[in-house]
């Protein structure tokens, strides 16, 4: 056993979200430190069935669910959300919002004691870039899609409910990559692939990304701290690689890796910010349920740096990346190739 998290492999454990990316990837980590973990999903999960690890099935909107997936739990992680940048508002507020609000009020009836959140860089993103900030930024103002929207209201719902009796921390890992990723990479190959990306901007903006086994650590160390000395208690935390990255020559080292042709065509943020706009306005009115190629969300986040100072995380959790950035893109293009056949 790590006996840098000797107090929680003693606990009882219940992830929501537990058979998505990262909520797969914690529920993984927790049974192999010897956790008495479960998992609360919409879903069967047949790989964590086999290992016996109990899955309850439902929605986090329903209290009675949430309550007796908690019940004799003593630490929850809060990972389930409705993610992506398209979709209808009042379901991204149920979900991730009202949904939270509801786990809070869970964790408190059941008398749970330790909650970490799952949260986002996204709710300090307000159009412009962000380079080396750190958690005193204040929340964004003029959220561009739903998503960043409900996440800061889950967000501050999560950290004014910490008290010596639930105990909370949020974590913001940004842009979560690595085997087993079912929504960045897969979407990012398959649009490569396709000819369908273009670098928006000039193309010089830094990024922090963090491999999957790092923003599981960094959960791991958050729960371990509030069930210790709490002292990250009521606190978020940014969390990423060793070091930004460019994005655009990221992506085109991967694509390097996998015989797809590099990303060079440039579009001039306004005129992608344009389409985006245009083209958010035509699926609202025709109501698709097809996310647009482009919103004005994407045409920022792909032309502007944002990367984040992460000294609090290592000062008040210990916090360091465990694999790199090179070695994580090895792990990375392996996965890719062994499920390409």
């Amino acid at each position: 056993m790590n006996n840098t998290f000797s107090n929680l492999a003693s606990q009882k454990i219940l992830v929501t979200g537990g058979g998505g990316f990262i909520g797969k990837a914690l529920v993984l980590a927790l049974h192999a430190l010897g956790a008495d973990v479960e998992a609360l999903g919409r879903n069967h999960y047949p790989e964590l069935a086999k290992l016996g690890i109990p899955c309850h099935r439902g929605d986090i909107r329903n209290l009675t669910t949430l309550r007796r997936a908690m019940a004799g739990k003593s630490c929850v992680f809060h990972v389930a959300a409705k993610a992506g940048i398209w979709g209808e508002r009042a379901e991204y507020m149920a979900i991730n919002h009202q949904g939270s609000k509801q786990v809070l009020a869970a964790c408190q009836g059941e008398q749970v004691p330790v909650l970490v959140y799952t949260s986002t860089p996204s709710v300090v993103f307000d159009r412009h870039d962000l380079r080396g900030i750190d958690e005193s930024h204040p929340y964004a103002t003029r959220p561009l899609c739903a998503y960043a929207a409900s996440k800061i209201l889950a967000e501050e719902a999560v950290l004014a409910a910490n008290s010596p009796r639930l105990k909370t921390v949020a974590i913001r890992p940004h842009l979560v990559w690595g085997p087993g990723d079912t929504n960045l990479i897969p979407r990012l190959v398959a649009r490569g692939r396709a000819g369908q990306l273009a670098m928006v901007g000039e193309g010089t903006n830094m990024v922090d990304i963090t491999y999957i086994d790092n923003a599981v650590h960094a959960h791991l160390l958050a729960a371990e701290n509030l069930l210790t000395s709490a002292s990250a208690a009521g606190a978020a935390f940014f969390i990423g690689q060793e070091a930004p990255v460019n994005l655009w020559s990221w992506i085109n080292a991967l694509f390097a890796r996998l015989d797809i042709k590099a990303v060079t065509r440039r579009v001039p943020l306004p005129m992608a910010y344009g389409t985006g706009a245009i083209l958010e306005l035509s699926h609202s009115l025709l109501r698709s349920g097809q996310e647009p190629r482009m919103t004005r969300f994407l045409a920022l986040q792909l032309a502007k740096s944002h990367w984040f100072s992460h000294a609090k995380a290592k000062r008040l959790l210990n916090y360091r990346p465990l694999v790199n950035t090179i070695e994580g893109m090895d792990r990375l293009v392996a996965w890719l190739h062994e499920t390409a056949h």
